[in-house]
């Protein structure tokens, strides 16, 4: 007995300084110390799930964070892969999917991805409130797998990077202020030249005067004028 419990300990020891943890045996240190969570489906098991786990494992869960959690879109779908002998069972393949994204200041996306898992299990028409108890089952280990990894991901951020992909898109987002207000007053300025009324050249008003008394003059004079 006492070497069986000597053999537990060193595998546990070994198993710790390779980097892995023992599930229930202590908690994941996260570099975030905050983070808001939000969901299409805010009642939904993989966002309580994700609670918990970050809450657990020592992350404040608050609207007030500068960085927020967003499960942006979660799907599941089946199909069977293959059939018993009698054709009265199947076996099924279940993929759920969750795609998630960090949201920074105006919830603008800083970074995002995609998780998958996979199961199989066989049902049997015969017994169809069994069949259905296992399909809950296996979506239940599902969720659970589903919300480890995605655990497992937002533990390896840090605030220094989300400050850096904030401070981008800050930069971003004021370039494309400024092309957008360049744009505009170049816009303005084409349409301002374009509303400018065409002007003939002005006439001196000496020339004016001689050309009116030339017209009202009778003919002779304005031949003997023109004469001259």
């Amino acid at each position: 007995m006492i070497k069986r419990n000597l053999l537990l300990i060193g595998l546990s020891a070994l198993i710790s300084a390779c980097g892995f943890q023992l599930r229930g045996t202590g908690e994941a240190q996260f570099a975030l110390q905050e983070i808001g969570l939000s969901a299409r489906n805010a009642y939904g098991a993989t966002v309580k799930q994700t609670r918990k786990g970050l809450e657990n494992s020592g992350v404040t869960v608050t609207d007030r964070a500068p960085y927020t959690l967003s499960l942006t879109r979660e799907e599941q779908s089946s199909r069977s892969i293959s059939f018993t002998s009698n054709a009265q069972g199947a076996e099924k393949e279940i993929t759920k999917t969750l795609e998630y994204q960090i949201l920074g200041k105006n919830r603008v996306p800083l970074l995002g991805s995609q998780l998958e898992v996979q199961r199989t299990y066989i049902t049997d028409e015969n017994n169809i409130a069994g069949a259905g108890e296992a399909a809950i089952q296996v979506e239940g280990e599902m969720t659970r797998a589903m919300v480890q990894q995605l655990l497992g991901r937002i533990q390896m951020i840090t605030p220094e990077q989300l400050d850096a992909l904030q401070a981008k898109a800050d930069a971003d987002a004021k370039a494309a202020a400024e092309a957008l207000e360049a744009a505009r007053k170049a816009d303005e300025a084409e349409r301002q030249q374009q509303g400018v009324p065409f002007e003939l050249p002005k006439i001196p008003v000496q020339l004016q005067r001689e050309q009116t008394a030339s017209a009202d003059a009778p003919p002779l004079r304005r031949a003997a004028h023109a004469a001259q």
